[in-house]
């Protein structure tokens, strides 16, 4: 597993890779016979029973104090028999585990690296100091599936109240309601229910620094961060389920592959995949991405373990065949299978062999010792291996059992009187199987493991004996079991394990979390830094919120990961069966479809031959003059590109003063455009625009918008220019506006009320050449502080925002370095407009636009290049794609205000109007010079001119940006259209000329007129008499 960010994988260590290492060493007797002698598989397992006996006759008989002398494995003595058993384990036969190494994969450092670089490539590259201001808290959206009673709500509300702590401000959503929604209400935590059964999720993430999921069954919510504008969201996922794990194994046997692609879809759309433990990543290997990691802790196994103490009875017992005074001993270990784990087994039985001898002595007891190991799953055979080495120990027949771990593990623990784990693998957190057996009320014995010893005390709240000395583990047993029972002392240590378990790992959880926050997330300038970690309250990290859910506990606790996945499973085959069905049809429709038009065409083929007959003999038609037959042909043409089909709102939307145009990206944005005549949409992208809508394709206008660059770079400047390029084939109406998506996500959009209110204002000139707006800076989030123009414009890029703007405009202006070329914003208790929420005259649209194009130029001239090839710029911390829109947001209350436009704020829900920055508070103030249409007119024809006449080869963004235009042009258009005029009034003579001296055949012969029948009946009788 190379993508684990904690110690997870499983390989083979150094010595056991090398070639053949066993053929340069001297080679025993025994290992050679082995090794080169053919054996059956009766033989060697005779072989296997042999060496296994040698083991428990050298446990029996070898006093501890020599195997505590070897001051290492029990299998180092220097017996000669030993020795074979030594080389054995050399070649890979007896292992305790030594050959699975865990190797942390480090993704937490990965990102921490990458930070570190970026942060080192922005200070070498930009030469601009950057600042953060903390306007705001960082943001965080937790995605639940629903609010019922379960460990993973208990989890998360413990997480998100440290969070909470050092500076996260959180929201929570769900797909379902539940019993927890009160729990979250009363900690002070807002709770959104989303709208079940659409496709269309009305929330716009990217108010969120960082988004936290839960659960496989919130899968449905990743449609929504799957799609533009949110796929680059950091999105953090918790995964505790098993169930994926399992259906994926079906997935793949039966063949439906489309199911296990798009969970790999799912898996890789997350920045970070987090599991509670260090197996899950392994079952999960199928949809690793490279983005797994481990933050070990969860209160699910405890709470497990507290709901089974009351469900298993000792009913339990008698269906398995124990009587209810028997002492049950389990038997448990790893999750990790590896070869050396049926030794261990075999280690521990032997040592528990003495308490059999210890329950035989005693003749007043009625109970007898039974052993029970939990290992594999039921599709091995590990439990004819139990059954062998308890034969060969001599153990009485049914008293010790094997039972999978795959089965029900609570039914088995809930049972036993004490659990042993008999693992002495060294592994990184601390057993899940423990803590369940310890959150029953069970006393524990366990090896004196690292993973282990941080949170067991021997003798206080478990029992630990040394790997090295397995005859320590017979002094324990013999200490708990007394008489028939658990010992005083025994009971004393399993109540306190209980307490103890109950809060294990809550610490490692709250702390893993928060510094996997701290390395995912990329805040922008105006968030202030979550505090460390190390500011949260102790008691916040020593205990998992159980008083929050003490009255509801008592909730059915369920797995619905499998009921979920069955519901998924049957709507993918329904989905299946549908377009099978559906292509059927349409193979039977479109041979439907050849037979009708066959008939058609047969049909139409039989009248006109039928039309051709009746026209045979007759003479033709005056056509009229050459003139006449091309203008009605143009006319005709004329009249065809005229006859395309309109909709009602675009019918509608050919009468109105105003339209109102909201640029989108990608169709994250649907849910939040307007649908009525006043609004058209500008898809910034071809790819992701809305069907059977009649919006504007941006690209198509623009060549520059299939740059992504420019296209994320500009944001909603990109649909001004494409709106402006050839305005007169598109918008005809006197007013436009642009009204952003994220405004309506806001619910700041123009209501029913305000939008009667602006075109109201509008037809009657009520302030004449004015900027209409309806978002104000001063309630914009970013600026919760109420900061001044240029402050909030600080705060939003790095504190470079004055300086990229007095840098734009002597670049622009050609103006000396000395000069201050920032204009003045004053504080006049008014406010600005953000957003790109606004509506302006047409012809004042089309100066607005020359004056942004020739910013953007000069703005893109300076930042150009280092931002395309590192991706920073001095306007962001880290690697943005966005990196001038923020800056560009602003500037139109800039040339608003130096232009002498007025500046009215419509209020979104009422439509009532006020006035900020009169003229009057203007006075002396402007740059109406610089901001001037001649002025700005002048240096567009300039522009123009070197572009037309010079060609630069060099990249320059201007000409990219619209229309070039200046005198020069108008001309050689001019020029050109007379000259086609001329060329065709002279193909028009030339045409009349030829017809006027046309050849024309004279008639053969005169053309004599028959007579009728009743003239020649005449003659033939005169002729007669």
């Amino acid at each position: 597993m190379g993508s684990l960010g904690s110690p997870v994988s499983l390989k083979r260590a150094g010595s056991r890779n090398e070639r053949n290492p066993f053929l340069s060493r001297t080679r025993s007797r025994l290992s050679r016979f082995l090794l080169f002698k053919k054996l059956d598989y009766t033989q060697w397992i005779c072989t296997v029973v042999f060496f296994l006996s040698v083991v428990v006759f050298f446990q029996m008989f070898v006093p501890g104090s020599v195997m505590d002398k070897s001051q290492g494995s029990f299998l180092d003595g220097k017996d000669l028999v030993f020795g074979e058993l030594r080389y054995l384990k050399e070649m890979g036969g007896l292992d305790f585990g030594e050959d699975v190494v865990l190797e942390p994969c480090k993704l937490l450092q990965r990102f921490q690296r990458e930070n570190k670089q970026a942060n080192l490539e922005s200070l070498s590259a930009l030469n601009r100091s950057q600042h953060r201001f903390q306007y705001r808290k960082p943001q965080l959206a937790l995605v639940f599936a629903d609010l019922l009673v379960d460990p993973q709500q208990l989890l998360m509300v413990t997480i998100a109240n440290a969070l909470r702590e050092i500076g996260y401000e959180i929201q929570v959503y769900s797909l379902e309601d539940g019993p927890v929604h009160n729990v979250w209400q009363n900690i002070g935590f807002p709770v959104t229910i989303l709208k079940v059964n659409t496709d269309e999720i009305g929330v716009d993430w990217l108010n969120y620094d960082g988004i936290l999921v839960s659960s496989l069954e919130a899968k449905s919510v990743f449609s929504s961060f799957m799609q533009e504008p949110f796929k680059s969201l950091p999105l953090i996922w918790t995964v505790h389920e098993r169930a994926l794990a399992v259906h994926s194994r079906q997935y793949t046997s039966s063949w439906q592959i489309e199911l296990v692609n798009d969970w790999k879809k799912v898996f890789n759309r997350a920045t970070v995949v987090v599991f509670p433990n260090y197996a899950l990543p392994m079952i999960y290997s199928t949809f690793d991405t490279g983005n797994y990691y481990v933050i070990p802790g969860s209160p699910a196994d405890v709470w497990k373990g507290e709901s089974a103490m009351h469900t298993y009875k000792d009913n339990w017992r008698v269906n398995m065949g124990y009587g209810t005074d028997d002492i049950l001993i389990a038997i448990v270990g790893s999750e990790f299978m590896y070869r050396g784990l049926w030794l261990e087994h075999a280690l521990i039985l032997q040592a528990l062999l003495p308490l059999f001898a210890d329950f035989s002595s005693d003749n007043n007891s009625n109970s007898h010792p039974k052993i029970i190991v939990l290992s594999g799953d039921s599709t091995s055979n590990y439990s004819l291996v139990v059954e062998k080495i308890a034969l060969n120990l001599r153990y009485p027949s049914g008293e010790v059992k094997h039972v999978a771990v795959d089965g029900d593990v609570d039914s088995v623990i809930s049972m036993t009187n004490l659990v042993i784990y008999g693992s002495f693998l060294e592994e990184p957190s601390f057993p899940e199987i423990l803590i369940r057996a310890m959150s029953h009320g069970k006393p524990i014995v366990a090896p004196d493991l690292s993973s282990i010893r941080k949170y067991v005390d021997n003798r206080v709240n478990g029992y630990l004996f040394p790997k090295e000395n397995i005859s320590v583990l017979t002094q324990i047993i013999l200490q708990m079991v007394s008489k028939g029972k658990l010992s005083p002392l025994a009971l004393n240590v399993a109540s306190l394990g209980r307490g103890t378990v109950k809060n294990m790992m809550v610490r490692e959880t709250i702390e893993g979390y928060t510094m996997l926050l701290e390395n995912v997330l990329k805040l922008p300038s105006e968030v202030a830094p979550p505090k460390a970690v190390m500011e949260i309250h102790s008691k916040l990290k020593q205990e998992w919120q159980w008083n929050l859910f003490v009255h509801l506990r008592n909730a059915t606790l369920e797995d619905r990961s499998y009921k979920f996945l069955n519901e998924l499973e049957e709507q993918w085959k329904h989905s299946q069966r549908k377009n099978l069905g559906l292509l059927i049809a349409m193979n039977d429709s479109f041979s439907y479809e050849i037979w009708e038009e066959e008939k058609k065409m047969h049909s139409i083929n039989m009248k006109r031959r039928l039309e051709e007959r009746e026209l045979k003999d007759r003479t033709d038609q005056p056509r009229g003059t050459w003139e006449d037959v091309y203008r009605n042909a143009k006319k005709a043409d004329r009249a065809r590109n005229d006859l395309h089909e309109r909709d009602d709102r675009e019918l509608e939307r050919t009468g109105q003063p105003l339209c109102i145009y909201e640029p989108y990206f990608g169709e994250g944005t649907w849910p939040f455009l307007h649908r009525n005549s006043l609004y058209r949409g500008i898809g910034l992208s071809s790819k992701g625009r809305r069907p059977k809508m009649d919006d504007v394709d941006g690209p198509s206008r623009l060549e520059l918008l299939k740059n992504p660059y420019y296209r994320d770079t500009l944001g909603e400047y990109g649909a001004f220019f494409a709106i402006a390029n050839r305005i007169d084939c598109l918008h005809r109406n006197a007013w436009i506006g642009f009204q952003s998506w994220r405004a309506t996500a806001r619910k700041a959009s123009l209501s029913e009320v305000a939008e009667t209110s602006l075109l109201g204002a509008i037809e009657k000139r009520k302030y004449g050449d004015a900027l209409y707006f309806w978002i104000r800076m001063d309630t914009d989030p970013r600026n919760s502080l109420h900061q001044d123009f240029w402050s909030f414009c600080d705060a939003i890029n790095a504190g470079n925002c004055k300086f990229a703007f007095s840098e734009t405009l002597k670049r622009m202006y050609g103006l000396s370095t000395d000069l201050n070329s920032l204009p003045p914003m004053p504080e006049d208790g008014g406010t600005w407009s953000v957003m790109q929420s606004w509506a302006l005259p047409t012809k004042s649209f089309l100066e607005f636009v020359m004056f942004s194009r020739m910013f953007v130029d000069a703005l893109d001239a300076q930042m150009y290049d280092e931002h395309h090839q590192s991706g920073h710029c001095y306007l962001s911390f880290s690697k943005d794609k966005h990196c001038y829109s923020r800056l560009l947001e602003l500037l139109i209350n800039v040339w608003a205000y130096h232009s002498a436009r007025r500046m009215v704020y419509v209020n979104p829900k009422t439509g009532v109007m006020q006035e900020y920055h009169t003229f009057k508070d203007r006075r002396g103030k402007m740059w109406v010079k610089w901001f001037s249409l001649n002025t700005l007119k002048a240096m567009d024809e300039d522009l123009a001119e070197e572009a037309d006449s010079n060609h630069p080869k060099n990249r320059w963004l201007w000409p990219s940006t619209g229309e070039v235009v200046w005198q020069g042009v108008l001309d050689r258009e001019r020029n050109l259209r007379n000259r086609q005029k001329e060329k065709q009034k002279q193909k028009s003579k030339d045409k009349q000329v030829r017809m006027r001296h046309k050849h024309r055949q004279k008639a053969l012969g005169k053309y004599v007129k028959p007579l009728a029948e009743e003239e020649m009946e005449n003659s033939n009788s005169t002729l007669v008499a």
